[in-house]
């Protein structure tokens, strides 16, 4: 049998180790983006804009609700889904002081969430977050 060893890192460590582990997938990176865009998001807003089951959009809220990424109001049978603001602090302190550290080309700068493609149909809407789902087939 096997043992398995666990290191002890600073909080702040942990922290952004939870924050990232939540933010490990893509679906989860788009609800923290339009969260981001616009704050207080009801299941139902979040799943009209990606295409997703609303059960699949549940447990990713559920995940991002573990890590402390959002904080939960409840409005009659509403549950409105908001950014916990002081993690993204919190990560955003951390990566600009990881990114200080290294040097990045001007031509290696582009970032993930630029796009060029234009896409008509069923999920053009997702154009204005600047998100397209390549494995998915798209009628055009």
């Amino acid at each position: 049998m096997g043992m398995s060893k666990r290191l002890n890192f600073d909080e702040e460590t942990e922290v952004i180790g939870k924050i990232c582990k939540a933010l490990g997938h893509p679906t989860r990176v788009q609800i923290m983006t339009l969260l981001w865009k616009r704050d207080n998001r009801t299941c139902g807003e979040i799943v009209e804009l990606i295409p997703l089951a609303q059960s699949t959009i549940s447990k990713h809220l559920l995940e991002l609700k573990k890590a402390n990424l959002v904080n939960i109001k409840n409005e009659g049978k509403k549950i409105i889904y908001s950014i916990e603001v002081d993690k993204m602090q919190i990560l955003k302190k951390y990566l600009t002081s990881y990114l200080s550290t290294i040097e990045i080309s001007e031509q290696d700068k582009t970032t993930v969430l630029t796009t060029n493609h234009k896409r008509k149909g069923r999920y053009s809407h997702l154009k204005k977050y600047n998100y397209q789902f390549p494995r998915k087939m798209m009628k055009q």
